[in-house]
């Protein structure tokens, strides 16, 4: 398969989530990703464990947003290496990082420079909170950045504590809208052979993916969202949207119209439910009456019924068992890397597919400066 970012090359300063998990985006559709890492130890991010997992001398979640790439070492404060960096930038077309604004500046790689050593780059930034404002030069995290967002506040029931997301959300994102904003920069360079400077950041990307709730909020009286007393599963949505316990398990109900499924459940709509808007405004009431109903029966017995109507539910699978159904086996979503030393770990794939074939890539994570000589050699430095 011929990947369309073949002959693309990318610089990658960055480290952790956000900027890796794009140049991993950009690697899997066929980018050649060169990190730019410190001599010995490389990049921080190689020692941000999950369950305290490492394969060789990197974390395991390091692995896992850093596969398909090549390393080079260089000493950014050694005005040799600093060289060799540059003539690298010469023959790039993108490049990344996420220092605090001001790092680059001090070092010598701010987009200026950059972009004087080579117009045609496209260089991206990630911050934490944007590069100016009160909150400029505050650390970036996932965590911190949720919290602050008031994504916390979305998640869990009326009662809970602020709730953050099992995942790096926010990381995950800002990468995703990092590459959005690179390939959009790498088409326009087509059209006017100028490169563009791309920035991105913790906060603004978790405030766009809530685009629906804080629009709500600006445009209904700056009314704070409320969730649900009990199987809360969107501040905004009307019953029964929301996950609920069965006699074996647990079922997901999502847009349902409730007419039509206590009609399916063989339940009289009380009088009180039947207006449109009660949905919402008695939710809390709506979703405690049918939690008692499907408590009454397996989540099978439910399924059997609501599917035929094509009613939007589901099962509630754990990794176990989702895993272990076919429905995932068809998808080939995992496959195997190994590294350099020739240790092996699972992993998934990308999740794109280019004229309908999956793309897999067997190269794991590389060490700290594993690519110099090949690297110097090529570009002769």
């Amino acid at each position: 398969m011929k990947l369309p970012l073949r002959g693309i090359t990318v610089l990658e300063f960055a480290q952790f989530m956000a900027g890796p998990s794009a140049g991993l985006k950009m690697a899997d559709l066929g980018a050649r990703v060169i990190k730019i890492e410190r001599p010995g130890t490389g990049e921080a991010g190689r020692q941000i464990a999950i369950k305290n997992l490492f394969i060789d001398e990197s974390s395991m979640v390091f692995h896992t947003a850093n596969r398909n790439k090549q390393s080079y070492a260089a000493n950014l404060k050694d005005p040799q290496d600093l060289e060799k960096v540059k003539k690298l930038i010469a023959r790039a077309d993108v490049m990344t990082h996420n220092f605090r604004p001001g790092v680059m500046e001090k070092i010598g790689l701010d987009y200026d420079t950059v972009a004087a050593i080579h117009p045609k780059i496209v260089y991206g930034v990630v911050s934490g909170y944007g590069p100016k404002g009160p909150w400029a030069k505050k650390p970036g995290q996932d965590l911190l950045i949720q919290s602050l967002s008031g994504f916390a506040n979305l998640s869990g029931n009326q009662d809970d504590n602020p709730t953050a997301s099992g995942l790096a959300t926010s990381d995950i994102f800002t990468g995703a809208h990092l590459v959005q904003g690179i390939l959009a920069a790498l088409i326009q360079r087509t059209k006017t052979g100028k490169g563009a400077k791309v920035e991105v950041s913790l906060l603004e990307s978790t405030l766009d993916i809530q685009f629906e709730v804080i629009t709500t909020y600006l445009n209904d009286g700056n009314t704070l969202p409320v969730r649900a007393k009990q199987r809360s599963a969107h501040a905004y949505i009307d019953a029964p949207y929301g996950t609920y316990k069965t006699k074996d398990g647990h079922i997901a109900l999502a847009l349902i119209p409730l007419d039509a499924l206590f009609k399916s459940m063989d339940l009289i709509l009380p009088d009180e439910w039947r207006e449109r808007s009660s949905w919402f405004e008695k939710r809390n009431e709506i979703m405690a009456y049918l939690a008692n109903e499907l408590a009454q029966e397996t989540t099978a017995h439910w399924l059997g019924i609501f599917e035929p109507l094509d009613f939007k539910c589901s099962d509630v699978y754990t990794y176990e068992k989702l895993l272990n159904h076919q429905g995932y086996k068809a998808l080939q979503m995992d496959q195997k890397v190994e590294t350099s030393d020739g240790l092996t770990m699972k992993t998934t794939r990308c999740p794109i597919r280019i004229d309908g074939e999956r793309i897999f890539n067997r190269k794991s994570a590389p060490k700290p400066g594993e690519d110099n000589v090949i690297i110097e050699e090529e570009f002769n430095l």
